[in-house]
């Protein structure tokens, strides 16, 4: 055991040290951490109705040893446990919500699962060395549209003056990654704007006398169109996409209300804000072509995830030691988006990704990718990554540079 103060250097043969024994603390947990993810797999839960998965992390921590605050900063499905005292602070964020219908074809059991095995690693060196540094485990619901994070965000949870970084890892399927490569440091993700659109008309029998409707389907299916019209004009790096929630009530009754949901994607937040004016002109059309009212819903906005280079230069030097060979960055954007993105404009973070095996042609968010995600070889990957993000957190508390580093990047990006 040492007893440093944080101030103090701690020479690299004994942070090595650290992080060997990190490892032996997370494959010690192997078992329990595969009994986790199978019981999050298995019993797939919407966002903000993640009640089983928050009472079963919640009872795997207690078992090891750590007090869990549950409903963290007023969300019903957030939890948090917290380790050690002073020095900076290492924030590890798990996701366990799932999609509808296709379940955890969104692979966040693993997140679960590395996120937690990372904070297992790291917390029982930080008790058993003393040193400066304190490392919190915290619950984030409803990434798949729900913003979990930015309602964390906007409740304080990553306002701490110590933050030295937040991290978290995502699966993928393995045939993304570039041929040679273990992994991927830096991701990117782009921003989304997440709305919804009503329109309001007015009801008559469709047969007897269409004449006196309003036809609030028509102008769905006419905003709908023009908003294809308006992918011919789009960025390729761009995306829109929506669906009609509620279309009406019956074929013989002209619908008096629609609503939708749409998602507008670009590389930047900025980016987003310019496509998203021209799509609100489809809708503005629609409404006085048919002559109904609309009315636009604002949903939770992801911005797009910021790559730290110091922070996955690091991670990817230490995968090395476990026989990993990780990209550090990959300058093209995966076309999706993340409410990580919204904490990289908060705090210095940190979200790679790791490789599952997969058919050819399955990827995230595919039926088939919930099976792929609840497999041995998927849990395997995801320990390891969860080892790569222990070993992280360890560098973070022991290294004053390095949050430096981070830091420092961090200022970069939020100026450009």
């Amino acid at each position: 055991m040492v007893h440093l103060k944080s101030s103090d250097h701690i020479a690299e043969d004994t942070v090595k040290r650290f992080l060997n024994n990190s490892h032996d603390a997370i494959d010690a947990a192997d078992q329990d951490l595969r009994a986790l993810n199978k019981a999050i797999h298995d019993n797939p839960e919407l966002g903000y109705q993640e009640f089983y998965a928050v009472e079963t992390i919640s009872s795997f921590l207690q078992k090891h040893g750590y007090a869990v605050t549950k409903q963290a900063y007023g969300l019903e499905t957030s939890f948090m446990a917290e380790i050690g005292s002073g020095g900076s602070l290492v924030i590890i964020c798990v996701e366990y919500d799932a999609l509808p219908d296709i379940g955890h074809a969104c692979g966040h059991n693993l997140i679960t699962t590395s996120s937690m095995a990372a904070f297992l690693g790291a917390a029982k060196v930080l008790q058993s060395e003393s040193f400066p540094g304190r490392i919190r485990i915290l619950g984030t619901p409803a990434e798949e549209g729900g913003g979990g994070k930015v309602k964390l965000i906007e409740a304080g949870a990553f306002d701490d003056e110590d933050i030295a970084a937040a991290i978290m890892a995502h699966p993928l399927a393995a045939h993304q990654f570039a041929e040679g490569y273990d992994g991927l440091a830096g991701l990117k993700f782009i921003a989304s704007q997440k709305f919804e659109v009503e329109f309001r008309g007015r009801s008559a029998h469709a047969a007897g006398e269409p004449w006196n409707g309003v036809n609030a389907l028509d102008a769905a299916v006419m905003a709908y169109n023009g908003i294809s019209m308006l992918r011919q004009q789009m960025r390729p790096d761009e995306r829109v996409h929506g669906v009609i929630n509620d279309g009406g009530t019956a074929p013989n009754v002209i619908a008096n209300y629609t609503r939708m949901t749409w998602l507008v994607r670009s590389p930047s937040t900025k980016r987003s804000e310019t496509l998203l004016k021209k799509v609100q002109q489809s809708f503005n059309a629609a409404a006085l072509s048919t002559g109904c009212e609309y009315n636009i819903i604002p949903g939770p906005t992801y911005e797009d995830l910021r790559v730290n280079d110091a922070i996955c230069q690091q991670y990817a030097a230490d995968m090395l030691s476990i026989g990993q060979k990780i990209l550090v960055k990959d300058d093209n954007s995966y076309t999706a988006s993340t409410d990580m993105g919204s904490v990289s404009y908060k705090v210095p973070s940190f979200h790679g990704a790791f490789p599952i095996p997969t058919d050819l042609g399955v990827s995230l968010h595919h039926p088939r990718f919930a099976d792929h995600a609840g497999s041995d070889s998927a849990h395997e990957a995801a320990i390891k990554c969860g080892k790569g993000m222990a070993m992280l957190t360890i560098r973070l508390l022991t290294n004053p540079r390095l949050v430096e580093a981070a830091r420092k990047n961090f200022n970069e990006l939020v100026e450009v």
